[in-house]
């Protein structure tokens, strides 16, 4: 069984042996367009649509000869890796559509970022790509170049300049360099791909975002995890680029911003209970460039929505703690870290004794930091309220 891929233009593209191939299999398998590229074939035709499921099963009790047609390169994002796993398959590439754009743009692409939005969320794009030079995007009828630069000016992403090539190797061929404004504006062929190349440098904010730099609530803007004490609690997390992480009692969003940033091929999501509270994370994610899932909610309501996560943070919990903790330690999964912000002494008895109950190995840091501050030509410390983190590590159930 072999995997050969194609390009736009079809036969043309292809080496003569894959020719011989295709026209001496019993069974040629690949989608609508592919098949159209050869008309004479004689043997049996194969389409694909729907599932894979279906269509890999079929090739399993399949002794006949087959090929299997797919666009470019069947090793990037495509059919290759996934059949390859359940048969035995030789693979015959050809060039990528992002390779073909990159050589249309006449840019080098060792350097860029790949990334996938054909059939796919662009939920979490935003920090994927932030500070990037060179993004190169595959596309789909929802993930259009118009949705595309839409999204970028909304998270106020405008150091980019786009590349746009469409239909490559195809009759109808066309590649442009555009403004997102242009992008935004434009009519595209379905078959495209973008490429987004900064105009101008943009450094991605480091650990410890300044408080001032958050929308708070007023007047009491005291509802935020400090920045001193919020590098320590995400220390604490232990977070991987890919985790999944919840944030309870997210206010302003402060720390799953944070997460974010670092856990960008992961996933954040993040409950509130305060209406008003939720409208500045939401600000919060557009002005420090982040994109996640946060609900109005008071946990554990709603957190059946979250899948499970590697880690959680909680930074209140509005009462009920013994059923929010079950419920977090419940879905944390294997040697996930649950860490909590606590102020009284008397929750940090009770979440230890929950906790350890729940088969959790506990620890605390008690911090107590104090901020220089300028008094006439003098410098006093003011401190900051105490606080207990609690980091709650669950066993490894396997």
């Amino acid at each position: 069984m072999k995997m050969i891929g194609i390009g736009d233009n079809g036969v043309q593209g292809l080496l003569p042996q894959y020719i011989e191939w295709i026209h001496s299999c019993d069974v040629l398998v690949g989608g609508e367009r592919h098949l159209q590229f050869f008309p004479d074939f004689v043997g049996e035709k194969k389409q694909i649509k729907g599932g894979l499921a279906k269509l890999i099963s079929e090739l399993q009790q399949e002794a006949r000869n087959v090929v299997i047609l797919v666009s470019g390169d069947p090793l990037f994002y495509g059919l290759g890796g996934v059949v390859a796993k359940k048969l035995p398959i030789e693979i015959y590439p050809y060039e990528s559509s992002i390779q073909l754009a990159f050589a249309r743009m006449q840019e080098s692409w060792q350097d860029a970022y790949l990334i996938s939005l054909h059939g796919r969320s662009n939920q979490g794009f935003a920090q994927r790509i932030d500070g990037r030079k060179k993004v190169a995007i595959l596309t789909d009828d929802t993930n259009t170049p118009n949705t595309i630069a839409s999204y970028l000016k909304r998270y106020g992403m405008t150091e980019y300049d786009a590349f746009v090539a469409e239909n490559l190797e195809g009759e109808n061929e066309r590649c442009r360099f555009l403004t997102l404004d242009e992008m935004e504006q434009g009519t595209f062929s379905p078959l495209n791909v973008v490429i987004l190349k900064q105009r101008v440098s943009v450094d991605r904010t480091s650990l410890g975002i300044d408080d001032e730099l958050f929308k708070q609530r007023k007047p009491d803007k005291g509802l935020i995890t400090k920045k001193e004490i919020r590098v320590l609690c995400l220390q604490a997390l232990g977070l991987k680029e890919t985790s999944t992480v919840w944030d309870i009692g997210t206010c302003t969003g402060s720390v799953a911003i944070e997460v974010a940033k670092i856990a960008r091929e992961g996933a954040v999501f993040a409950i509130e209970k305060n209406e008003a509270d939720l409208a500045n994370c939401f600000e919060n994610q557009l002005i420090h460039r982040v994109d996640f899932t946060a609900l109005l909610g008071k946990a554990p309501q709603r957190l059946e929505e979250f899948p499970d996560p590697d880690a959680i943070f909680i930074g209140g919990n509005g009462g009920n703690m013994e059923k929010l903790l079950q419920t977090c330690i419940s879905r944390l999964k294997p040697d996930g870290r649950l860490v909590m912000n606590i102020a009284t002494i008397e929750n940090l008895a009770e979440a230890m004794q929950h906790l350890k109950n729940l088969g959790c190995e506990v620890s605390v840091l008690q911090a107590q930091l104090s901020k220089s501050k300028p008094i006439l030509n003098l410098t006093r410390f003011e401190p900051l309220n105490p606080i207990f983190i609690v980091t709650a590590q669950k066993g490894n159930e396997r």
